[in-house]
């Protein structure tokens, strides 16, 4: 083990290298004579694809369109929808019609695409154009399942001309089909965010790198893998409660190390002003065994943890159609429910976080809703505890013992190795042998989707702050690959369940429904809970108003350096 002095300098070395690429990236777009304490510096180790909001299907891609972009909606500091570019909003009594009124002063980023270069004003034709460009074939966005199935379809289940409706240039109506309650939680998500036609018809593909959005920023430039620069939009419609503009900041500098550890060891430096997420190979470097930050760290940087709307979960392929050979015979062995539920008895939760995961995260001890969300409720939704006793008593019913083990294999990714070989040790406690197999993430997406994993780790983070997106997971008309039912759960109780829940307006007895869902998913077992996440994020000790929320969102409009 390092001592503390010697462990810093061997950091501070290999951080050099890194920290001098990103100023020299950096300088290069014209940052040099900036002020430092104006620039807000972050880095993006998974790939960046696109500043389209209509591809903004990850977080890399989401958090660099949240600064560009604005909806009719956005969370609040309680993840409830709140007005953005629309001022107010009404929902008709049968929940069928909502109506938006829209800010008259926002405007567009000045841009090549307008006539004379300057911004003009957002209009409710700019909403119906950015929905309907969702499921436009040019576009091939994924985004469009937002809409999809719930506002009006006409007889060939087509998205409607009239779903979405310029009434006049400041007020938007959507029809929808059938009530949804969560649909204006889907209206805060980044595939919503309004775009001008002006500037998708002179770019066509190329709009991906020039955004022309409504956001507190602007785009200035984008190095692929090197850097992304963003300036402050001097003509943003929002200003803070004392009626100074916003944002504070004067731009925004991503850089793109991929490196885990370097990108950690760039930020102990000082060259970035914010991490988010603790990887295992710097997880022991920060943190000691109990979570709490190591001494040598501390005073250096502020860190925040807080609940975070993800589920790591292994999943059960309950049908049997794509699995063949050794994955089949495994297939039959899952389908009974009490191997199931053996498996998950077999876990011990609290130990995992505490010797793997540095107590990070909560355990899986109650139903896939996350810890974040308000049906979440351990007393009315009981899970799994560590009951070995139980496990082998339930294997045993099953069939299986010392003279018939069970014997299966779980696919994996390489960044879960660590936490699927603690769970192969508590699986062998009571007499199930387990192999890994490691797989590309791409490669593991597709035998999970196209159902040809039997046995398989994965993780739901949440689209929107919402059960229904958990509980969606497990409502049979939602199959993969089409949809995210991955496991081809079916139950008649639960899918008259989840059809009465999204229509059901009073919160209580919604989330008396989503409760009842959620104990079925336990029962049946078709996942297992592993544990809730939480966020960790790292930020200077000059940084002040950025705070972490479930959604784990990056939103830098009121961020000040000190």
């Amino acid at each position: 083990m390092f001592l503390p002095e010697l462990r810093f300098r061997w950091l501070a070395g290999l951080a050099s290298v890194a920290s001098l690429a990103l100023l020299a990236a950096c300088s290069g777009a014209g940052l040099s004579a900036a002020d430092e304490r104006r620039v807000f510096r972050y880095n993006q180790p998974e790939a960046l694809t696109s500043l389209d909001p209509a591809f903004a299907r990850n977080q890399a891609n989401s958090w660099a369109v949240a600064q560009l972009y604005n909806g009719l909606l956005e969370l609040d500091s309680t993840l409830q929808p709140a007005p953005a570019l629309a001022r107010r909003y009404e929902i008709s009594p049968d929940g069928l019609t909502y109506t938006f009124w829209l800010r008259r002063e926002a405007k567009f980023h000045a841009s090549e695409a307008f006539a004379g270069g300057q911004g003009r004003p957002v209009v409710a034709s700019d909403f119906v154009y950015s929905f309907r460009r969702l499921f436009d074939a040019g576009t091939a966005s994924p985004g469009g399942w937002i809409f999809r199935g719930k506002v009006l379809e006409d007889s060939k289940g087509n998205i409607s001309d009239t779903c979405f409706v310029a009434v006049n240039d400041s007020t938007l109506r959507i029809h929808l089909k059938a009530p949804f309650i969560p649909f204006l939680s889907l209206l805060t998500m980044p595939y919503t965010y309004v775009v001008p036609h002006e500037a998708v018809a002179k770019y066509g593909k190329d709009f991906r790198e020039h955004p022309v959005g409504t956001g507190p920023f602007q785009f200035k430039v984008w190095d692929e893998g090197n850097v992304l620069l963003y300036h402050r939009n001097p003509h943003y419609w929002r200003v803070d409660a004392q009626g100074k503009p916003l944002p504070y900041l004067d731009a925004v500098a991503i850089s793109f190390i991929a490196d885990r550890k370097t990108e950690f060891l760039t930020f102990l430096q000082g060259k970035l002003d914010f991490l988010s997420g603790i990887r295992e190979g710097s997880r022991d470097l920060i943190l000691n065994p109990d979570g709490s930050v190591r001494a040598d760290f501390q005073g250096r940087f502020n860190l925040q943890k807080a609940p975070y709307l993800n589920t790591e979960y292994l999943g059960f392929q309950l049908d049997s159609t794509n699995l063949t050979g050794e994955q089949a015979r495994q297939g039959r062995a899952l389908r009974d429910v009490r191997v199931r539920q053996a498996l998950s008895y077999a876990l011990n939760r609290p130990e995992l976080l505490a010797y793997v995961l540095n107590h990070v995260g909560r355990p899986g001890e109650s139903g896939f809703v996350p810890a974040a969300l308000p049906s979440f409720s351990p007393a009315k939704v009981p899970g799994y505890t560590f009951l070995p006793q139980k496990a082998r008593a339930l294997l045993a019913a099953a069939g299986y013992g010392a003279r018939r083990p069970l014997q299966l294999r779980l696919s994996t990714v390489a960044e879960r190795k660590a936490v699927a070989e603690y769970l192969q040790k508590n699986w062998a406690d009571v007499g199930v042998q387990v192999q890994i197999d490691i797989n590309q993430s791409a490669a593991q997406q597709e035998l999970v989707d196209n159902g040809r994993a039997a046995f398989f780790s994965k993780s739901w983070l949440g689209d929107y702050p919402d059960a229904e997106n958990y509980l969606a997971l497990f409502y049979s008309p939602n199959f993969s690959p089409a949809g995210p039912d991955k496991t081809h759960y079916k139950s008649a109780e639960y899918d008259r369940l989840y059809t009465q829940a999204i229509r059901e307006q009073d919160a209580a007895q919604r989330t008396a429904l989503y409760q009842q869902m959620d104990r079925l998913v336990v029962r049946d077992q078709p996942v297992i809970s592993l544990y809730y996440d939480e966020i960790i994020r790292l930020t200077q000790r000059n940084v002040q108003g950025l705070t972490a929320n479930p959604m784990n969102q990056l939103l830098l409009e009121r961020v000040r350096k000190q």
